[in-house]
């Protein structure tokens, strides 16, 4: 059966430690495909995403040359919050695989918050970015509901959207923190200009 990884996020912009953790997960997972799913309507955030455009833009270049990657739109497409569990629903019931949803340790520790949380553990199993050495702590509540978890071994990388995005703001050289194409298409766009740190 086909492995297929899901990494989602807003992806605002996307950047190096992305890109890390997406060939992490495509090799410690033996993944046959991984799925970008950029957040449509982001009801977790409290501020104003760059445009859909922009952001599918940004990461067509970020994917571009790895052919496994590929870039999954189903929450662009739908209107309304952008809920994983709705976005697994309609993935599975396209297709018959094996999946995996990668996420960082602070959204396995706040696991319990999100939207019928239960049944996503039910339905995948979740690959939780760590520390190299560290193992994946959830919140007791999901502790206490049998899943699959895996660990996949992130070495740290000090990068962040909001660091990019405020350094953009603030006229600061950010392209370290972001491929070349992707820092190029930031500057062409003017985006992030005076966008606020949060």
């Amino acid at each position: 059966m086909k492995r297929i990884g899901l990494l989602g996020g807003s992806f605002d912009p996307p950047h190096n430690a992305h890109l890390a953790l997406a060939r992490i997960a495509l090799d410690h997972l033996r993944l046959d495909e991984l799925r970008w799913v950029p957040v449509g309507d982001a009801y977790q955030k409290h501020r104003e995403l760059a445009s859909v455009a922009d952001r599918r833009a940004m990461i067509e270049l970020a994917i571009a040359d790895e052919p496994r990657f590929a870039l999954e739109t189903c929450e662009l497409d739908r209107a309304g919050p952008s809920y994983s569990v709705d976005t697994l629903r309609e993935l599975q019931s396209r297709q018959a695989a094996d999946w995996f949803f990668i996420i960082g340790q602070d959204q396995y520790a706040n696991f319990h918050t999100w939207h019928e949380w239960p049944e996503m553990l039910q339905r995948v199993t979740l690959a939780v970015a760590s520390r190299e050495g560290s193992q994946p702590t959830p919140d007791p509540q999901v502790a206490a509901v049998p899943h699959r978890v895996v660990a996949l071994p992130l070495p740290r990388i000090d990068v962040s959207s909001t660091a990019i995005r405020t350094a953009a703001a603030e006229g600061r050289d950010y392209t370290d923190m972001v491929p070349g194409p992707i820092a190029r298409y930031i500057d062409r766009h003017h985006l992030y200009r005076g966008t606020p740190r949060s």
